[in-house]
């Protein structure tokens, strides 16, 4: 394993090892505008939501690693305390790229990326009408984190108002993942598309689990089942009863009198079709 010193790597190299790391990351593609009212619009993937209460996000457009200078919507949200943050999906990502171009201050990279400007409610920014979600924002805080090429300005934002396409929906008002068909950044020159690899894992919060350490030791060591075949084992509240198990062998004879490597490998045959009850079944026949 390749170990690293931060301290002991130029900035270009380790920023490349950041990014490429830590991916996907949702995009922050913020409009702010300066003290004289001209509008700026760029994408940063340093960002997230901290808080629901109040609704908090930070992103953070860090400073250049050539040159050390700082980002326009940084200089701006210093001046105005506004910002809005639209969301990217898939059928603005190229538009968005190309508003990142470093073009001089006081142009309009609206106009230049093709976006149509919609006014805001609350603050002066304007939103991106293209975006599937426009969230204006109050600027709370920005925290300089140095003064070195590389470093960061967290912008910490309260929004104030949202506003979000019906279009991406479910039948329940709730934002259907599919339909709005978020990008996140990555690595180099890099994106991912979302709805492309969605999967569904039940989260551990309303039930407990038993817990990989209560597998029996000869499934834990299984050379078939992986860790997270085994992350869904544990992830039951309890085992089948032996009644249970009885009754799914009577039903299922081909599983009876088999070795531990075949059980294993229909086990995860099940498990790929997330059905943990039946591969326990098949696990626990005698």
């Amino acid at each position: 394993m390749l170990s690293i010193d931060p301290k002991e790597i130029p900035t270009s190299k380790l920023h490349g090892y950041l990014l490429g790391a830590i991916a996907p990351r949702p995009i922050a593609f913020a409009s702010t505008i300066d003290a004289d009212g001209n509008p700026n619009l760029s994408p940063f993937s340093f960002f997230n939501v901290f808080s629901a209460n109040p609704p908090i996000m930070i992103f953070s457009p860090a400073r250049r690693v050539r040159g050390n200078t700082t980002k326009h919507t940084l200089e701006n949200a210093m001046e105005t305390k506004e910002v809005v943050i639209n969301v990217v999906n898939y059928d603005i990502v190229h538009q968005m790229s190309l508003s990142s171009t470093e073009y001089a201050k006081g142009v309009n990279e609206f106009d230049k990326a093709g976006f149509t400007m919609l006014k805001s409610d609350k603050v002066k920014p304007f939103r991106v009408a293209e975006s599937p979600v426009q969230f204006e924002c109050k600027v709370k805080e920005i925290i300089h984190l140095g003064n070195e090429g590389g470093a960061g300005n967290l912008i910490v934002c309260e929004v104030v108002k949202l506003h979000i396409n019906e279009a991406v929906l479910d039948e329940n008002g709730a934002i259907d993942q599919h339909k709005i068909d978020l990008v996140a950044r990555a690595g180099g020159n890099y994106y991912s598309r979302a709805k492309e690899g969605f999967f569904e894992i039940p989260k551990p919060i309303s039930t407990l689990g038993i817990g990989v350490d209560m597998i029996p030791l000869e499934i834990r060591n299984s050379t078939v089942l992986t860790g997270n075949d085994l992350g869904k084992l544990g992830n039951v509240e309890q085992l089948p009863s032996q009644e249970n198990v009885d009754n799914f062998a009577k039903d299922n004879s081909k599983f009876i009198g088999l070795n531990s490597l075949k059980k294993h490998t229909f086990a995860k045959e099940f498990l790929n079709t997330n059905d943990t009850e039946s591969a326990w079944r098949v696990l626990l026949i005698k």
